[in-house]
């Protein structure tokens, strides 16, 4: 049950500390998820930008937010603005600071304004939308620890969807927070040049051995996915090699929950 009602944002409560922030009315279906500890609070990714997700934030939490990238992708830092504390991986820093590579700013503006479903503010356009650009708080890396104040967030590195992807584990409470690594309905992407698709394959095998994982949150579509996703995963991944076929250029493969676009 939607817990704020908002023109744009949809809010799903998970837990009393622990809550989606998804933007439905896109095509996109974006996620964006705020865990609130005893200190301060993560907000995992910050949208599409076509809102502004502060209004949200600030309804559910008084405390300071820092805001952690999953990667550095348009849907995934459009109100970074909107923080003064923010975290990208160490091998998209420079993306964050200079621009996306390998997305032109009309294919953004293509991408942003097509298939919505829902009125979005007047101070969005299309044809005027830039993506962010700063500089970052800080740098993560592969198993970094944050404490937000009794909860324990840790960074896994999975690259492949970009250089620079990040998975956010909490174990207390086995979620387990897979970005653009993993979620159903749509296929994974692994076609554009900047993408690897053996990165990505190594990453899916790395999550999926992931112990005590209870729930699975990816960042678009469905929103929680059960935790039985990641056997079929670690099946998946057998399977791509076993058929040599990751690589750019061999298309859709599709299994039970989830498909992969190479």
């Amino acid at each position: 049950m939607a817990i704020i009602q908002d023109s744009w944002f949809t809010v799903t409560k998970i837990d009393k500390s622990t809550f989606a922030i998804s933007e439905y009315g896109h095509w996109e279906k974006v996620h964006s998820f705020l865990l609130i500890g005893t200190n301060k609070a993560a907000l995992i990714d910050t949208g599409l930008g076509i809102d502004n997700i502060k209004r949200i934030t600030d309804q559910l939490t008084d405390l300071p937010i820092i805001v952690i990238t999953t990667h550095v992708h348009t849907d995934h830092i459009g109100s970074h603005k909107q923080f003064s504390e923010f975290y990208v991986h160490e091998a998209e820093s420079d993306w964050l600071i200079n621009g996306i590579e390998g997305l032109s700013l009309e294919q953004i503006r293509i991408n942003i304004g097509r298939d919505i479903t829902k009125a979005t503010p007047t101070s969005f356009s299309p044809v005027t939308y830039t993506p962010f650009q700063g500089e970052p708080t800080g740098l993560l890396v592969d198993g970094d620890k944050i404490d937000i104040g009794n909860r324990l967030l840790e960074i896994i590195h999975t690259p492949g969807h970009s250089p620079g992807h990040c998975c956010i584990y909490e174990e207390a409470r086995g979620y387990l927070f897979t970005g653009d690594l993993l979620y159903m309905e749509t296929p994974i992407y692994a076609f554009y040049p900047t993408t690897d698709p053996e990165q990505l394959v190594n990453s899916l095998e790395r999550i999926a051995k992931i112990e005590n994982v209870k729930v699975v949150y990816g960042s678009h579509n469905q929103l929680g996915i059960d935790v039985v996703i990641l056997d079929e995963v670690l099946e998946a991944v057998r399977e791509l090699r076993y058929r040599d076929v990751v690589r750019h250029g061999t298309g859709i493969h599709k299994f039970k929950g989830f498909s992969v676009q190479f």
